[in-house]
């Protein structure tokens, strides 16, 4: 008996998909609920489990396909064994090549192969593994039930600790060869996902559409970096996560955002709307790219809960565990390029909100303090905003009430 393998609802207003990867072949066994396919979406990577245990069939709907809701993507042959399966056909000299650099030596004990999970790559993620010449079996899978990340990867390359078994002699002739014809010149074209796609989208109608403005200012990060440094163990202890910035800042901005409701706004045809509540929009680091999930509330959160939320955030981003739920909405945008090295940006609001806030990395500065030069730890901020409904006061004053939180962090306790 097959049943079909069907394109679960994708979430409020979202009725296609593109096809990411499958993650099982026809003939392999299934588990219930084992994922089996992962979906793309304008937002997330959905995983679509298999309704039934049994082997999974005929691949209705292949790599790069856009499907609807509800569309067939596959069946599952209910109670059949896994060794019932057609003999896979012999690969073409091509497939063998790229099956050969990715399998690891046959030599190779048994207890050092890895988790089976590891070998079933993304097609970025085995880019990146023929790229550094490195075994996949090798490198521990921190993505959802144990697959391999592009992080992973640049880990493991970074590291040196994985590296592809050294090839036959015989096939170093041609290597050597085609070394002294010169530099390798080599184009791969890439499909853009649909996520990727969306983003270019939205960004661009955001040039297009608003009027784009950025103000900076610079901050002293020494009394919140005192702050962390005195209380980050006893409040790991405590509430179980660790004591970063984001909490800080998100604090900081929810309560600027009180004193300049108009940051907060949107506009919608001929009418502004304001927002008593503050749903923050964090950018997270994903295996696909950055994703920004919405802290709801987040005036009303302390800094426990928001770092928290964060990390949870964190957590699931990496496993591909985000829903379009987590998504949704948002009032206001917190980037932090600084955990890449960014000294100063000019970030894009994302519509509709109307503003975002762009943090940069910490470094030692000379500043001027009571008439004297001194060293501290500085940060640029970036506020970019849409100058038709926040004009050039309300964005400076709302960076100034930023500003003073974070180097009097005093006035997040009594809301000053």
């Amino acid at each position: 008996m097959a049943t079909e393998v069907k394109v679960p609802t994708l979430g409020e207003s979202v009725t296609e998909a593109t096809v990411g990867q499958w993650l099982k072949k026809p003939g392999e066994a299934v588990k219930a609920d084992e994922p089996i396919v992962s979906l793309e979406t304008d937002k997330v990577a959905v995983d679509v489990p298999a309704p039934v245990a049994g082997t999974l069939g005929d691949i209705i709907a292949k790599e790069g396909d856009t499907v609807e809701v509800g569309a067939l993507l596959a069946t599952i042959n209910e109670g059949a064994a896994a060794t019932a399966a057609p003999a896979a056909p012999t690969p073409a000299p091509a497939a063998k090549a790229e099956a050969a650099a990715l399998a690891p030596a046959a030599s190779a004990p048994a207890d050092e192969e890895g988790d089976a999970g590891n070998l079933t790559l993304s097609p970025a993620v085995r880019r990146l593994v023929l790229e550094h010449g490195l075994d996949p079996s090798k490198i521990r899978g921190t993505g959802k039930d144990g697959r391999l990340t592009k992080d992973d990867v640049v880990a493991a390359a970074a590291a040196g600790t994985a590296k592809a078994a050294a090839s036959a002699p015989s096939a170093a002739a041609p290597a050597a060869d085609a070394s002294a014809a010169g530099p390798s010149r080599k184009q791969e074209r890439v499909k853009m996902t649909r996520l990727r796609q969306t983003v270019a989208k939205r960004l661009k109608e955001a040039q297009n559409n608003a009027a784009l403005l950025t103000t900076f200012n610079d901050v002293d990060m020494s009394a919140v970096i005192e702050a962390r440094g005195k209380y980050k163990d006893l409040f790991e202890k405590k509430h179980g996560v660790r004591l970063g910035f984001m909490g800080f800042f998100t604090k900081a901005v929810c309560m600027a955002l009180k004193d300049v409701p108009g940051v907060n706004g949107q506009i919608e045809g001929d009418e502004i709307v304001y927002n008593d509540f503050a749903d923050i929009s964090v950018a997270v680091s994903a295996p696909n790219g950055l994703v920004v999930p919405v802290i709801r509330n987040a005036e009303s959160m302390s800094v426990a809960q928001i770092e928290k939320t964060i990390g949870d955030f964190g957590k699931r981003a990496k496993e591909g565990a985000l829903t379009m739920e987590d998504m949704k909405g948002g009032t206001f945008t917190i980037s932090n390029g600084g955990v890449f090295g960014s000294l100063m940006s000019t970030p894009i609001i994302n519509p509709p909100q109307s503003a975002v806030l762009g943090l940069h990395r910490i470094e030692d500065r000379p500043v001027v303090r009571n008439g004297q030069v001194v060293v501290r730890p500085m940060m640029y901020l970036a506020l970019s905003y849409d100058h038709r409904l926040i004009d050039g006061r309300e964005a400076v004053t709302f960076l100034v009430a930023v500003k003073n939180a974070i180097e009097d962090p005093t006035r997040l306790l009594i809301d000053l």
